[in-house]
């Protein structure tokens, strides 16, 4: 005779062979990217919000190539090579993207309190991009931080971005 309590966990699992599949996990969301939050033209009198001003580099890339000076020499009779080829390097910079000026928002002065930078400095800690204590102070190791935070993502400077500090979670969203 079998038992009733012997058969629950065998119909469970016949009932849970029988659930459909889990539906599969959605793709992995975009990178955010702050590549559009800089513009080349600087704010309309009466936009509202503060405003960043920087120089962006120019980015030049330096090229170093072989120029053949002679070329080898060689035996009409045998085919020898009698006097190898000499070549000289040569090496130059060609600019790839030129200077620029750019604008961003980014938040104001007053709003950078100690408590704000503090609180910036725990969220690039959290994130391995800073490496000191959250004293408050916009010091040279903070800004290198937001630098790093931000480059990767299209924006080139150490001025914390209004979208920047919104991913960070420091400034509510508005839009």
């Amino acid at each position: 005779m079998i038992r009733l309590t012997c058969l629950l966990p065998v119909a469970a699992l016949a009932l849970a062979a029988c659930t459909p599949a889990a539906p599969p996990l959605p793709d992995a969301p975009p990178q955010p990217t702050l590549a559009g939050e800089w513009r080349a033209k600087p704010p309309q009198p009466g936009e509202g919000g503060c405003f960043a001003h920087q120089t962006r580099p120019a980015v030049l890339e330096t090229v170093t190539e072989q120029v053949l000076v002679q070329p080898e020499q060689r035996d009409p009779a045998t085919g020898k090579v009698t006097r190898p080829a000499a070549y000289r390097t040569s090496t130059h910079q060609r600019i790839v993207e030129g200077r620029a000026e750019m604008w961003f928002k980014s938040p104001c002065a007053a709003d950078l309190t100690p408590d704000f930078v503090a609180s910036l400095q725990r969220a690039l800690k959290a994130r391995g991009l800073y490496k000191g204590q959250a004293h408050g102070v916009l010091d040279p190791a903070t800004s290198a931080a937001i630098r790093a935070y931000q480059a990767p993502r299209g924006l080139l400077s150490a001025t914390l971005s209004t979208r920047a500090a919104q991913e960070l979670g420091l400034i509510a969203w508005t839009e």
